[in-house]
């Protein structure tokens, strides 16, 4: 019994050549084809060309004997063949009523028929055609009759063998030539698609992001440059992450630390025989392990909001820009120690998320804490540009922000070089624009008059305590 295996079709059996292979084998068809009809070709032109001079030529000799004393019917049985220049050649007069003479008799007369004595009748002027392996012309000779003359093609059969032998044979060298030829290119072309194969091969394998070489301004050339701009992202991209989560765990082990002392001395103050805490240090340890556990839940629910590619829905609702600000600083406060808060609001409502914009004050804030001096001043100005458009500015009064570092600030996971030992997971900025830009707005930094930070937030919205009920009702952010 035989056991037969799964057919492969012809795709999947293509499929299992490698390119360079397929490029040779389409370089060879093509020029099969090629071979093949530029042979066809040469060959019929060539065997034109041939019975075309074999043909003038006997016409040139039939004419010339028609017209001289040979075709006199006395004289035609007597003619022998190489008096017209070759031995291979049969003559005959023909007469209209189909008696036909030749120099020998009726053994060496031409093969004649009814094309020939067409010519003799008068109907033809001059015939051509091939018949017994000769060539047969048939030219008029007058008074009814026609000379007919016929060569043997041997020596023309022989050569059009010959070059019909020979076209296949130059032209299956060429096939093979342009097989490897095709081979050859297909190497030097497919050497980048090498690369990167290569490339993509390592970096599976052992996670190295090292670019490739470019040489050249190809197709494959700028593939191999976005291949490389492709690595530079994913390697830029590993750099962040082992960023976030080194600056997310000294975030999180501040009040991780804070909270186990807590717990740990309320657990203490608990045990049979340990001293009474006070009531309201009892009470302030308790806000301050309800504070580090809201900070801890806001800072996991920032890690996750900022690892989100997709950006979440934006309540719907009105907001007044004041209570946020005033919550922010409600907050900010347990913690700006001896820094006094110079702060300037005006009634301004737009439609958004008030916590989102809560957050984003707040880390304003904090980030101009972090950096004042013990006794310095923290500035918060509302600032209405017009009336659908507001700035909160926050200035702190520390050493500012290098000019270098300007642009990128606002940037998710970026810390400037003198911010590295400073507590911070470098999301705070980084939320603080992407809550401008899901409200329509946008964040920027620069320098304040008092010479440190100043970080703006501009808004869209409305001037006044309220929207008016259509807006209220639609959603909607007045255009800004």
């Amino acid at each position: 019994m035989t056991v037969r295996g799964p057919r492969v079709s012809a795709r999947e059996r293509l499929d299992r050549i490698s390119l360079r292979a397929r490029i040779g084998i389409l370089a060879a068809g093509v020029a099969a084809g090629v071979v093949v009809l530029v042979s066809l070709a040469a060959f019929l032109i060539v065997r034109e060309s041939i019975l075309q001079t074999l043909d003038e030529n006997l016409s040139q000799r039939a004419t010339a004997a028609a017209q001289s004393e040979l075709a006199k019917p006395e004289l035609i049985s007597t003619i022998p063949p190489e008096v017209l220049g070759a031995g291979d050649i049969r003559v005959a007069l023909l007469y209209a009523s189909g008696f036909a003479q030749s120099a020998e008799g009726a053994a060496s007369a031409p093969p004649l028929s009814d094309t020939e004595l067409d010519v003799a009748r008068g109907d033809e002027e001059e015939t051509f055609r091939t018949a017994a392996g000769y060539r047969v012309v048939a030219v008029e000779a007058g008074e009814g009759r026609a000379l007919v003359i016929a060569q043997k093609m041997d020596s023309t059969q022989a050569v059009l063998s010959e070059l019909a032998t020979a076209l296949p044979v130059i032209g299956g060298i060429g096939v093979v030539l342009a097989a490897f030829a095709g081979v050859a290119v297909a190497r030097a072309g497919l050497r980048p698609v090498q690369r990167l194969t290569a490339a993509a091969e390592r970096v599976t394998a052992t996670g190295e992001l090292r670019p490739i070489p470019v040489s050249g301004s190809d197709e494959l050339a700028r593939l191999t440059q976005s291949f490389n701009e492709m690595l530079g992202a994913l390697a830029a991209s590993q750099e962040q992450q082992r960023r976030l989560v080194a600056d997310a765990g000294h975030e999180l082990r501040t009040p991780l630390t804070s909270l186990r002392t807590n717990l740990e001395l309320l657990a203490a103050a608990d045990r049979p025989g340990a001293p009474m805490l006070p009531a309201e240090d009892r009470e302030e340890m308790l806000a301050d392990v309800r504070a580090q556990v809201e900070e801890l839940t806001q800072l996991i629910g920032d890690l996750t909001e900022l690892a989100r590619e997709d950006a979440p829905a934006i309540p719907r609702e009105p907001v007044e820009m004041t209570d946020v600000v005033e919550r922010a600083l409600e907050r900010v406060r347990r913690r700006a120690g001896d820094l006094h808060l110079d702060v300037t609001t005006v009634p301004w409502t737009l439609v958004g998320d008030a916590t989102a914009l809560e957050r984003a004050v707040l880390n304003l804030l904090d980030n101009a804490v972090k950096w004042s001096p013990p006794g310095g001043t923290v500035r918060l100005r509302m600032v209405p540009l017009d009336d659908w458009t507001m700035v909160v500015e926050v200035a702190d009064s520390g050493p500012g922000i290098a000019e270098a570092d300007l642009p990128h600030v606002f940037e998710r996971f970026y810390r400037a070089d003198t911010s590295r030992t400073m507590p911070g997971s470098g999301l705070g900025l980084a939320i603080v624009r992407q809550v401008a830009v899901r409200h329509g707005g946008a964040a920027w930094a620069g320098r304040a008059p008092e010479g440190g930070a100043l970080l703006s937030l501009r808004l869209p919205g409305r001037r006044g305590d309220v929207l008016p009920p259509e807006e209220r009702a639609a959603g909607m952010v007045s255009p800004g």
